[in-house]
């Protein structure tokens, strides 16, 4: 793709703004080549990389990605067989620790089943080399400073510096104070040249003898190495001599000790690289609400409110831009200053965004295409070195674009056929669109002329489009309509202005009869969008609702049958087992008679006892179920709970006031200064206070009656899940009245601990918060004080 439409449209100030977020040197070199790609596998790959960044960013707040510089010149040096200074290898060491960092990290993901298209890819390609990256860690800190741990011997060195350093300081110590501090400048020791020295008045430097090391600009003190502490000096440079011998010897043996793995470790810093730019990606997809487009095989471009990148997006009006399906040509006419070149230069840039696999300003279910080639020819380029007229310079950049146009090329124009005389500038503008419409090239051109406001009615696969313009306000709205060409709104403008309606009528009938014709066919055109517009919008609104209720009616009708064959089941099974006892017993009152007719002989059984077996039969009868219970329902209308009743908290032990519904089985409760949604199973109705006592209540209750803890243990939580966990937490320990709590987050990769951090910055009822003692967690946990 030809690099001036980069420059046209934009796209580095777009490499910029991803920039800002990129923190690796690796990740910068590859946005820096980052250019559009017209192969769809390689355009697939670089958009699935973004969607998984995207999604991780969501899920984990983004890939551990810390700040790394640029190694390959320090494996340059292992490979020509010199030695790393400090720095040099904890910058090293930084790429080591990072790639066993996200090799656990992504071992988390993949235990939790998380599925990515091309992150597993990337993450495969790490190499990890846990010896080699303990043995930097032991060694080197990350400042570059060699650690005692880096070898025994250097460990015992520094331990006789550090006792060769107290002894002298306490032999000097013993000079200066007492009756010695005569004889001083300043009762401070210092050092010079390497070794400890006093500061001594000029006057009295043959009190303490020893070695002059240097003086004052004044020449009133000399600094002195005292002939007490000469030898000691002598033993303490000597240590330090050795102690730098071998930090030599550590630094050569661990730059010898990379140079075996030296591909590896430069794949893993590109790696990290790849993976930094793809967190960029997502952040400024994140800031700028975009999304990762689909791409269609047919070249049926449909951004949705699109918008432009570099315009405040506070302040870009969202358009909805298509081309390729219906129509390859859209010829967008209007007044200046209305949009339409942003509208242009909207397309172009979303479009080579997506083909460098970047998210674009636009909403879900937006589709690009693939072209091979872009043109535009937007501006003004006069040249007056090379004494070319803005029409010429024009007409030069259109003759370069059909001679390399093709059904594979979108092309746009700014203004096509300005700058001569608009009779001729329409036709050639006519003449160049029928060309790019022969070789099936996709076009979006701008124009003033009036002559082009019909082509899009005589022309196939050709459509009209324009800017809004509000007459009321005499100020662009910045819509995009297609399907409408814009109209001259000259003399609505001036009548709004004050011009009579005399001059007005009088300018209307000089007025080619056509033109007016046209105006007022597209006026009406315009009126008839309008209104269809708002019947399409209130039909798409009645469509919404009538599907939403047919599928909860269908759920409801589901759910009611299955209830209803439940309960029948249940009626049944009741039924049979009642029939079964009824006949038990009936069976059981039969034996009875039976035996009573046996014990009687002929003697026919007595009137009181069929009374009674009767009566025995009668209560095998169940009763029916009270359907209405009055002193039941007066108790559950007393329990229903409505907005402005005064609730108890039982959680809490708080009272608070119902504020509204805030979904099924929830309320917001107001307890003092919160807001907080609670379920109904946590309200009790509580009897308004009446009067207000004058004794002091206090709100603050034991350790032992409170059900909060003043410790909550996130370990193990997702992050999302914590920070929710974490936002209840405080707002149950300030009722609690604690004045301060720990939040247990452990250290992991560090984005729990960040989030957690980002969201104690904003709490307003938090006043300190900081890492707990290294007995208690160290920066595992945070201690938490509030107001």
């Amino acid at each position: 793709m030809n690099t001036k439409i980069l420059d046209v449209l934009g796209f580095e100030q777009v490499k910029s703004q991803i920039g800002q977020y990129i923190v690796t040197a690796q990740g910068k070199e590859a946005l820096a080549k980052l250019v559009p790609s017209s192969d769809a596998q390689v355009i697939s790959s670089w958009l699935a990389e973004t969607e998984d960044a995207i999604k991780i960013q969501r899920l984990r707040g983004g890939i551990p990605v810390p700040k790394i510089e640029n190694i390959r010149p320090q494996m340059k040096r292992i490979e020509i067989g010199a030695d790393l200074n400090g720095v040099e290898l904890a910058q090293v060491a930084r790429v080591l620790s990072t790639t066993q960092e996200l090799k656990r990290f992504f071992a988390d993901l993949s235990e939790s089943e998380i599925e990515f298209s091309r992150l597993y890819h990337w993450e495969e390609q790490l190499v990890s080399l846990p010896t080699l990256n303990r043995r930097l860690k032991e060694a080197i800190d990350e400042d570059g400073r060699v650690t005692d741990d880096a070898s025994p011997a250097l460990r015992g060195i520094r331990q006789s510096i550090r006792r060769a350093e107290r002894t002298i300081r306490e032999t000097l110590d013993g000079i200066v104070r007492g009756g010695n501090a005569k004889y001083l400048s300043d009762t401070i020791v210092t050092m010079r040249n390497e070794r400890y020295v006093i500061p001594v008045k000029q006057e009295y430097r043959g009190v303490f003898g020893g070695v002059v090391h240097d003086q004052s600009s004044s020449g009133q003190t000399l600094f002195i190495e005292p002939k007490q502490v000469v030898e000691q000096n002598n033993r303490l440079r000597q240590h330090q001599i050795a102690e730098r011998d071998e930090i030599t010897r550590i630094l050569a043996e661990l730059s010898a000790e990379l140079a075996p793995y030296q591909r590896e470790i430069l794949h893993n810093a590109y790696v990290i690289g790849i993976m930094d730019f793809m967190n960029a990606k997502a952040r400024f997809g994140k800031e700028m609400k975009a999304i990762v487009p689909a791409i269609n095989q047919d070249n049926h471009v449909f951004f949705k409110q699109a918008r432009h990148p570099l315009i405040d997006q506070e302040k870009v009006v969202p358009n909805d831009i298509t081309i390729g399906k219906d129509y390859q040509a859209v010829v967008i006419t209007g007044p200046n200053t209305g949009g339409k070149t942003i509208t242009l230069k909207t397309l172009g840039l979303l479009q080579i965004m997506g083909q460098a696999g970047l998210p674009i300003l636009a909403e879900e279910e937006s589709q690009m295409g693939i072209f091979n080639e872009i043109f535009a020819d937007i501006g003004d380029e006069q040249s007056i070195e090379q004494s070319l007229s803005t029409f010429s310079s024009h007409m030069t950049t259109i003759v370069d674009v059909l001679k390399k146009v093709d059904e594979t090329s979108l092309v746009l124009f700014d203004e096509l056929g300005a700058g001569t005389d608009p009779q001729e500038g329409a036709a050639l503008a006519i003449a160049i669109l029928d060309e790019l419409g022969a070789k099936s090239a996709y076009v979006m051109a701008t124009t003033h002329y009036p002559e082009l406001k019909v082509y899009g009615y005589n022309r196939s696969n050709t459509i009209n489009a324009s800017m809004e313009f509000d007459v009321d306000t005499l100020s662009p709205t910045y819509r995009l309509l297609i399907g409408v060409p814009g109209r001259s709104n000259a003399f609505e403008i001036s009548k709004r202005l004050g011009l009579p309606e005399t001059i007005i009528d009088q300018a209307k009938e000089i007025m080619d009869g056509e033109s007016q014709d046209l105006n007022e066919m597209i006026a009406d055109l315009e009126n008839r969008r309008k209104m269809t517009e708002t019947e399409y919008l209130e039909v798409r609104h009645h469509v919404k609702e009538a599907a939403r209720l047919h599928q909860e009616l269908e759920v409801a009708y589901s759910y009611f049958f299955e209830e209803r064959e439940k309960e029948l089941a249940k009626a049944r099974q009741k039924a049979n087992q009642i029939v079964e006892e009824a006949k038990e017993e009936s069976e059981k009152i039969i034996a009875d008679i039976r035996k009573m007719q046996l014990a009687g002989g002929q003697t026919k059984v007595k009137e009181h006892e069929l009374i009674d077996a009767r009566t025995k039969l009668s209560g095998l009868q169940q009763e029916e179920h009270l359907q209405k219970n009055k002193v039941l329902q007066k108790a559950k209308a007393a329990k229903t709970l409505k907005e402005g009743d005064e609730v108890l908290v039982t959680s809490y032990g708080q009272r608070g006031v119902l504020l509204k519904k805030a979904g099924k089985n929830q309320w917001q409760v107001q307890i003092g200064i919160l807001k907080m949604n609670l379920p109904e199973t946590d309200l009790q109705p509580a009897a308004p206070v009446k009067e207000p006592t004058q004794r002091i209540v206090n709100t603050i209750r034991s350790a032992d009656s409170s059900p909060v803890v003043n410790q909550l243990d996130l370990r193990g939580k997702r992050y999302e899940e914590a920070l929710n966990e974490v936002d209840q937490y405080l707002d149950a320990a300030i009722l609690a009245g604690y004045p301060q709590v720990t939040i247990v987050h452990g250290k992991g990769t560090g984005a729990l601990r960040q989030g957690i951090t980002d969201y104690l910055k904003n709490h307003r009822s938090v006043k300190s918060f900081e890492f707990a003692p290294a007995n208690q967690g160290g920066n595992g946990a945070t201690i938490v004080k509030f107001n």
